[in-house]
C-alpha cells in the first residue's frame, strides 16, 4: 500500500498537468485563428491524450487517498 504522500503527490502533479493544459488549449486557438491550423491540430491531439486520460487519474487518485486512510474499528459498546 502507498504512504499517505503518494496520493497527494500524484493529486498535485495532476493538477499541475491540467493547469499546463488550459494555457496551451488557448495557445493553440489562438494559433488557429491565425492560419497556423496544423499547428493548432497537433495542439488539439495532445490535448486530447490529456482529457482521455484525466478521469482514469481522478479515479486512480481517489482509490490510493481511500485505501490510505485509517480504518477506524467501531466499539461495539459505543
Amino acid at each position: 500500500m502507498p504512504d499517505e504522500l503518494t496520493p497527494a503527490l500524484l493529486h498535485r502533479l495532476n493538477q499541475n498537468i491540467m493547469a499546463i493544459g488550459c494555457p496551451v488549449e488557448e495557445i493553440g486557438m489562438w494559433m488557429d485563428q491565425r492560419g497556423s491550423t496544423d499547428v493548432a491540430t497537433r495542439i488539439e491531439d495532445h490535448l486530447a491524450v490529456l482529457s482521455g486520460n484525466a478521469d482514469f487519474i481522478a479515479e486512480t487518485i481517489v482509490e490510493l487517498i481511500a485505501k490510505c486512510e485509517p480504518y477506524e474499528e467501531i466499539d461495539p459498546e459505543d
